[in-house]
């Protein structure tokens, strides 16, 4: 049980920039209130002495444990491009918690990421949602299966181009997706109804089992979609996929979505967007701008901010906050970005990234201001144990 004391909280929900203190019992936050009101005689105390004290930092979309760090063939394992199709692959088979961006994560404050595949297939596969402590996937894993990964847009092109396959355009990724979906649609009508048949008749005829089909189908039952494009046309392309077969998905990078916030409002579509630190590496990024986030809050979209991990090193994380905050976004709604806006778009905002009674006890104790880049956590805790001590 800790007893942190005198923390000037950003909590992300109803007390921001205000003196608090926080009771932790076990792995849970048990209670939040003015200084001195929380009373713990058996409570080991941390006196945070006015420094600011947010929720563990969560990264919305991130492929931590996939593409390892320094290791190169041995460690790549976000990538299945030897079919264009491959929705039976789970992140949470590849993800390697030793990697060591795990450990250089936590004491950067990120204790939940979304982690999965990468977008050289059009399907790619499951991400699932980890903290970042911890020494076996059991340890840390919070959603196994959180998101089916879909792409659009110049990867998936440019990695079937160099296999004289199909996608070598849009359009062939667009039908691939659409096809792929529609298969997944009739397999499930068919065990749907094979299931109601043998309630009343033993003999009914099973359908024969596809994994493919049958890890996809769960798409039409509630598993989110996260469909990664950059550019306006493969934004409305995903678009227009998400409505023609109902689907609840995020528009993952959304590099072009300030250029039609409009657009994405009328159609209600929430975006993870990022990684926007860093060069122009393709025509797709063109028109990057850290004046994104801006324009999309002015417009009312839900958005969350990623680091793309490895190409924005989660040890990085807040350094492209700051910058979006340069640009006009305000320091709170930065911060819920990274927070608990994260944690809702990953349908987890019911265990993280807030500072409320009942939530997890993940909980940073910042050195100086958060986003300023010389600024390191004096504590970190996960699971509301101390996992990093400056």
């Amino acid at each position: 049980m800790f007893l942190i004391k005198n923390a000037n909280l950003i909590g992300m929900a109803t007390r921001n920039y205000v003196l608090s203190d926080i009771l932790l019992d076990g792995a849970k936050i048990a209670a939040v209130g003015d200084p001195g009101t929380l009373s713990a005689p058996d409570a080991e105390v941390i006196d945070a002495a006015g420094r600011f004290v947010t929720p563990g930092i969560v990264d919305a979309h991130c492929h931590i444990g996939l593409f390892e760090e320094s290791i190169g063939f041995e460690g790549a394992d976000g990538n299945e491009m030897t079919n264009p199709v491959f929705p039976e692959l789970r992140a949470i088979d590849a993800v390697k918690p030793q990697d060591v961006a795990f450990r250089e994560a936590l004491e950067a404050g990120v204790t939940t990421v979304s982690t999965g595949p990468g977008s050289g297939n059009v399907i790619g596969g499951t991400f699932c949602v980890l903290k970042t402590s911890g020494t076996t996937i059991d340890d840390m894993v919070v959603v196994p299966e959180s998101a089916m990964k879909m792409a659009l847009g110049e990867n998936p092109k440019r990695v079937y181009n160099g296999k004289n396959q199909t996608p070598t355009t849009r359009m062939g990724s667009a039908a691939l997706m659409r096809d792929a979906l529609v298969k997944a649609k009739d397999y499930k009508a068919k065990k749907d109804k094979y299931e109601r048949d043998v309630k009343t008749d033993p003999n009914a005829a099973k359908p024969e089992f596809n994994m493919k089909w049958d890890s996809l189908a769960r798409v039409f039952e509630g598993l989110p979609v996260k469909i990664h494009a950059h550019q306006q046309d493969d934004i409305v392309t995903a678009i227009r996929i998400i409505e023609e077969f109902g689907l609840t998905a995020t528009i993952e990078h959304a590099t072009e979505g300030h250029l039609i916030a409009s657009y994405l409002k009328k159609h209600h579509q929430r975006v993870i967007i990022g990684p926007t630190l860093g060069t122009k590496s393709k025509y797709e990024l063109r028109n990057k701008t850290f004046q994104a986030a801006r324009i999309l809050h002015d417009e009312g979209i839900s958005f969350a901010i990623m680091t793309d991990h490895p190409v924005i090193s989660l040890s990085n994380a807040l350094t492209q906050v700051g910058l979006f905050v340069r640009e006009g976004l305000d320091e709170l709604s930065a911060f819920r970005a990274v927070t608990i806006e994260a944690a809702k778009i990953l349908g987890v905002e019911g265990r993280v990234g807030s500072i409320e009674a009942g939530k997890d006890a993940d909980i940073v104790i910042w050195g100086g201001h958060p986003l300023h880049y010389l600024t390191k956590p004096a504590y970190v805790l996960c699971n509301g144990t101390i996992v990093h001590k400056a």
